[in-house]
């Protein structure tokens, strides 16, 4: 019975600290790969055509996709997928843009 306690406690921390650890590098991607053009927190910058991204409509999936695929009609670099980001941390750029408020 102990050790089943010590293995739940020691899986719960490790998914507790892998949340984390997304949170800060999604926090750390935006800063490197998104903040130039809309803003460190999000607010966008309307002399460079770059909207708004706190209080997006769009969920994380949508944002996630849009980071990596782009879409044809945008302004570049959306009009393809942003290079050098994989899904999961294009994944974790998202879910730290939800967080803007």
């Amino acid at each position: 019975m102990n050790r089943l306690f010590v293995v739940s406690l020691a899986t719960m921390l490790v998914i507790a600290s892998s949340a984390s650890w997304a949170a800060e590098d999604g926090a750390s991607l935006y800063k490197t790969k998104c903040a130039g053009c809309h803003g460190a927190s999000g607010e966008g910058k309307p002399a460079m055509k770059a909207p708004a991204l706190k209080g997006t409509s769009l969920d994380a999936n949508q944002i996630a996709e849009h980071i990596t695929k782009g879409e044809a009609g945008s302004k570049a670099p959306h009009n393809k997928g942003i290079a050098g980001l994989n899904d999961e941390q294009a994944k974790a750029i998202a879910e730290w843009v939800k967080t803007l408020k």
